[in-house]
């Protein structure tokens, strides 16, 4: 993998541990935290872990399809003093073992892994890009759940900017470590808030996949630079922020509504150089970004007054190919297309992926960029945490910390 060393927030201390059945935890400390260095270990006795899924192609599209049976069985919807995420208590011991400020540990039903090789078929991309009938494979690879916070409830944008600059670390070091293991081809970073977008548990928390093929949401962006050139992601970014679609801007990123935004809500981020995942993030971008995004997020939920359902997707650059081409690149979409209303994907859209939008990207963007700007009168005015998400014009200065 070609990549430059990751650079680490030394401030951030990490704690490594195991759970009972052999699954990894680590912990992410907040700069100055109150927490003791000391964790307690996982005394549960657990079953063992489930077998590493199976996937079959889809010879129509190529598409290759993890069926993982034992996801069925996951925790649903439980009861705050039943929260698998939460802190473990007596009466909850659940997968974090003690108090946290940032946890990742291996899913317990992942779609992926926890096996890294298929003895069973040739490895590489070539074997998996070949289409026939019938074809199975192992679902090689990681998927590892991000713990944002001990609170039983919440998402990124409830986070103070100190715990949101701890959880970006996180999604550094971890794409960083992940790219490193083998199998691995694309690692992928998301949020999904909301019933409505299918969460299981309220609790604030992310996830990262780890795929053992580009997924054909990349391999679309692939096409697209085959047909443009390799100045497709500058060019994107320099022609949205001379347009009228901008919605906060920094020294290093810049969030837009898309020239065609598919979603009733969509935001795309972009940083202003060319880096192809988190690891290869800098500690002044990473330092910028917990204040920008945190904001951007505490806008799209301040457009009603309920929270916007939605899934934030960073999209990173596959492990081992066109990295000198493809951006660091965050989607944020929320199918809500008013107070009480949601976007389903019907007919043209799920059955052909032909969209329609219903509300334009301008009118979006406007709706939007007031709604950032209300939740930054609120947070100016005291009624919500982080007095430096009012900033208009985000600089790298992290609450006191400044990055030279």
């Amino acid at each position: 993998m070609n990549t430059p060393d990751f650079v680490a927030d030394t401030g951030i201390i990490r704690h490594r541990h195991t759970l009972a059945d052999g699954r990894d935890l680590i912990y992410f400390d907040d700069p100055q935290t109150t927490l003791p260095p000391e964790r307690a270990a996982d005394l549960r006795e657990l079953d063992p872990r489930p077998a590493t899924a199976r996937m079959r192609q889809d010879p129509l599209t190529g598409e290759w399809v993890s069926i993982a049976a034992a996801r069925q069985n996951r925790v649903f919807l439980p009861p705050a003093h039943l929260d698998p995420l939460a802190p473990s208590t007596p009466g909850n011991p659940s997968e974090v073992p003690s108090n946290y400020d940032v946890a990742v540990f291996e899913n317990k039903s992942p779609s992926f892994g926890p096996l890294l090789t298929d003895a069973d078929a040739p490895a590489g991309l070539d074997d998996l890009n070949t289409i026939g009938l019938n074809r199975i494979r192992t679902s090689v690879g990681r998927c590892e759940v991000v713990c944002f916070s001990p609170e039983n409830e919440g998402s990124f944008a409830s986070l103070s900017v100190v715990r949101a600059r701890t959880v970006i670390e996180a999604w550094a070091e971890r794409t960083h470590a992940l790219s490193q293991l083998p199998g691995v081809e694309q690692v992928f970073p998301f949020e999904n808030r909301g019933e409505a977008i299918g969460v299981t548990l309220h609790h604030p928390h992310g996830q990262i996949y780890s795929y053992p093929y580009v997924t054909p949401r990349t391999q679309r962006v692939i096409a697209s630079l085959d047909q443009y050139g390799p100045n497709l992601f500058a060019d994107i970014l320099a022609s949205e922020q001379a347009g009228g679609r901008v919605i906060l801007t920094g020294e290093h990123w810049t969030a837009f509504v898309p020239f065609a935004a598919r979603w009733p809500i969509e935001v795309h981020m972009l940083p202003h150089r060319h880096v192809p995942d988190f690891a290869a993030t800098s500690l002044a971008e990473r330092d910028e970004l917990a204040v920008l995004y945190r904001r951007l997020l505490r806008g799209i939920d301040a457009l009603y007054d309920t929270p916007t359902p939605y899934i934030a997707a960073w999209h990173q650059a596959p492990v081992s190919v066109r990295r000198d081409e493809i951006r660091l690149m965050l989607q944020v979409t929320s199918p809500r297309r008013a107070a009480d209303k949601l976007k389903f994907l019907a007919g043209s859209e799920a059955a052909m992926g032909a969209w329609i939008g219903d509300v334009t990207p301008e009118q979006a963007a406007d709706n939007i960029r007031r709604a950032v700007e209300r939740s930054a009168v609120a947070d100016a005015a005291g009624e919500q945490a982080g007095p430096a998400a009012s900033v208009p014009t985000i600089s790298t200065t992290l609450e006191g910390q400044t990055r030279e």
